[in-house]
């Protein structure tokens, strides 16, 4: 897998509290970062690791590239902006955070400004985010499946994008899937509260190993250290195959992001 398997999400949280959360997780042994240009927490996330003291080659970090820098001149430079605000000489990861807005910006610019910023030492590894089956289609045709390491897309029990999945996973790109706990909704679920209770673990768990056994990396957050310990305990759990399939059955359809203006027409 390009991307690790279990990482820390940064959403939605910015200032003492992101350095908080990120120191909290790396002391307990986090090393998987993902960030954004539009969290505006670069420079924060970029302050906690700079303080750990972790060396930079232990640390696999993410960040994406908004969709006002996405034309050839902007997105590199836009791109060197993070690495000053990380503290860093290079990404492991550059996504294209959202497909361009009505095509302003074709896939094929993008695309090719992502590889040459890879070409360039900014990036180890370049992919998307929220990319519909067409859009990824394009982003093949632009680079080569072989250069898009994953497709980052809200992934959970409610919402399985099984489209989407199946066929990045034809092409040899990974999904990584974000809002896995469906803004903790999952957590109440009876189906995975019974899974939980068998495992004595936690419903996080055991939604956040369903997605790890099928090979999806995830990124949940947390401001609290006791949660940011307990996520890390999916990592050593196996559900069975009939377990997964109680999971798989819970899909509905339930999309919790859609920004208007930017989501694309979803598969």
């Amino acid at each position: 897998m390009s991307v690790p398997a279990f990482g820390l999400g940064t959403f939605r949280l910015q200032g003492q509290v992101l350095i908080d959360s990120v120191s909290t997780a790396l002391e307990l042994g986090y090393r998987a970062i993902d960030t954004a240009q539009i969290y505006d927490n670069e420079a924060d996330v970029g302050e906690a690791i700079a303080a750990s003291g972790i060396n930079r080659q232990a640390l696999f970090i993410t960040s994406k590239i908004w969709i006002a820098n996405f034309a050839r001149d902007n997105l590199i430079a836009s791109l060197k902006d993070s690495l000053r605000k990380l503290k860093t000489d290079y990404l492991d990861l550059t996504l294209i955070h959202w497909p361009s807005p009505e095509n302003q910006v074709p896939v094929e610019e993008f695309m090719a400004a992502l590889q040459q910023a890879r070409e360039l030492g900014l990036t180890r590894q370049i992919g998307v985010s929220n990319f519909t089956v067409e859009l990824m289609q394009q982003a093949i045709d632009a680079v080569g499946a072989q250069n898009i390491a994953t497709n980052q897309i809200e992934l959970h029990p409610y919402l399985q994008n099984r489209k989407v999945v199946e066929f990045a996973q034809r092409h040899g790109i990974q999904i990584t899937s974000y809002m896995t706990l469906a803004y903790g909704e999952i957590l109440n679920d009876p189906v995975i509260k019974q899974i939980a209770q068998q495992h004595q673990a936690t419903a996080a768990q055991v939604t956040l190993a369903w997605a790890m056994q099928l090979g999806y990396a995830v990124i949940p957050s947390s401001t609290r250290r006791a949660n940011l310990q307990s996520n890390l305990g999916a990592v050593g759990l196996t559900l069975s195959d009939a377990e997964m399939a109680l999971i798989a059955g819970l899909e509905r359809g339930q999309r919790l992001t859609s920004p208007k203006g930017i989501a694309p027409n979803w598969d």
